[in-house]
C-alpha cells in the first residue's frame, strides 16, 4: 500500500481511502500529503460524519454575511481555507445526496458557491477521501452518486484490516511504545517474548486504533525491565490471551507468506522470472533438464535465457558432480 501511495502522492488525482474503521486512513491521507508537491501548504480535514447535514454545507463551502439567522459576519469554509493545498473529506459516505451533487460541481469546476454568496470562488485543491462503507454497494442502494464515486475514485487505496497483516503488529506496537515512553516522559521498555507472541496472536478488531491504545496502556502499567503481557490489557481491562497452538502456526505462515510478497514489492516481473530460474537450476544442482522440467518449459528456452544472463554477468550455476548438464 505505502508503494502504491508513493507512486501516486505527487499526482493531482482524486484519491479514495478505504478500509475498516481503525485502518489508518486519515493517516496515510496524511502521509500521501507530505509526500505531494502541496506538502508545504494547508492540510484540512472534514469529517462528514461529524457535522450535521444542516452545518456541513456552511462548513465545507463557507457562507456570506446575512445568507441565514445567525450569519453575523463572512466565513470562508474548508475549500478555502484548503486552497493550494489538500482537503481531506472523511467519512464521505454519510453526506447528504444535495450536497454530494454540490461537491461534484466543486471538484469537476475547481470553484465554489458560499451560502448566500452571488459569484463562484475559485480553488486550488487535491481531494482525499475516505470510507469505511462499500461505496459500489451504496450506488447500488441509491445513498450515494455515481458520478460522485467515479470524481473521488481516479485511485482508490484499501487499508486491509490488521488480522490480515499480522507481520505488522509487533513493528507497530514498538513503534507505540517508543511515541508513548516518549510523550509520557517514562522509560522506554522493550517488549518480552510472551508479549510478542500475544500481541501477534490476537485479532484486532479496532485495528491500528485499539493496538495504539493497548500499547499506551502497557507503557503506564509496565513494571520491571521489559514490557510484559500483563501489562496489555484489552479495553475491558482483561489481559490478551495466550495463542492456541494451532492459531499461532496458522500466524507465523501468514508472516512468513507476508514477507515472501513484500520481497517481490518492486520488481519486474523479468527479475522475479529469472530469480524463478535461478532458484531452480541451484536446486537442481545444475541439472537443465530437470529444472527446464519443473519451470514447465523447453529445454531450449531455458538454454537461452541462462545465455541471457550470462551475457548480462550473472552468474548462472554449473551442473555439479553426478548431475548431468543435459
Amino acid at each position: 500500500v505505502l508503494s502504491l501511495a508513493d507512486q501516486i502522492a505527487g499526482s493531482e488525482a482524486s484519491i479514495l481511502i478505504t478500509g475498516e474503521s481503525g485502518t489508518g486512513k486519515e493517516v496515510m491521507a496524511r502521509y500521501i500529503h507530505r509526500k505531494s508537491h502541496r506538502a508545504d501548504k494547508p492540510f484540512i480535514s472534514v469529517n462528514c460524519a461529524a457535522i450535521p447535514e444542516n452545518l456541513l454545507e456552511s462548513e465545507l463551502f463557507g457562507h456570506e454575511k446575512g445568507a441565514f439567522t445567525g450569519a453575523l459576519a463572512r466565513r470562508i469554509g474548508k475549500f478555502e481555507e484548503a486552497n493550494g493545498g489538500t482537503l481531506l473529506l472523511d467519512e464521505i459516505s454519510e453526506m447528504d445526496a444535495r450536497l454530494q451533487a454540490k461537491l461534484l460541481r466543486a471538484i469537476q469546476e475547481r470553484e465554489i458557491d458560499r451560502v448566500g454568496g452571488s459569484k463562484p470562488v475559485k480553488v486550488d485543491i487535491r481531494i482525499l477521501a475516505t470510507s469505511n462503507r462499500d461505496l459500489a454497494q451504496a450506488v447500488k442502494d441509491g445513498t450515494f452518486r455515481e458520478d460522485l464515486l467515479y470524481r473521488l475514485n481516479v485511485v482508490n487505496l484499501r487499508l486491509p484490516p490488521l488480522r490480515e497483516r499480522p507481520g505488522d503488529v509487533v513493528a507497530l506496537a514498538e513503534h507505540f511504545v517508543r511515541k508513548y515512553a516518549k510523550a509520557n516522559g517514562t522509560l522506554e521498555r522493550p517488549l518480552s517474548a510472551e508479549a510478542k507472541r500475544r500481541l501477534a496472536a490476537h485479532r484486532w478488531p479496532g485495528n491500528v486504533r485499539e493496538l495504539e491504545n493497548a500499547m499506551h496502556r502497557a507503557v503506564l502499567l509496565a513494571i520491571g525491565p521489559e514490557i510484559e503481557e500483563s501489562a496489555i490489557r484489552l479495553p475491558d481491562g482483561q489481559p490478551l490471551a495466550a495463542p492456541d497452538p494451532a492459531v499461532r502456526t496458522a500466524q507465523t505462515a501468514a508472516g512468513a507468506a507476508e514477507a515472501v510478497t513484500r520481497a517481490f514489492v518492486g520488481q519486474t516481473v523479468a527479475d522475479m522470472e529469472q530469480q524463478l530460474i535461478l532458484d531452480t537450476l541451484s536446486h537442481c544442482l545444475g541439472n537443465r533438464t530437470h529444472a527446464a522440467n519443473i519451470l514447465g518449459i523447453s529445454i531450449r528456452t531455458l538454454r537461452n535465457k541462462l545465455k541471457e544472463y550470462n551475457e548480462a554477468g550473472v552468474s548462472v550455476p554449473a551442473p555439479q558432480m553426478g548431475a548431468s548438464a543435459a
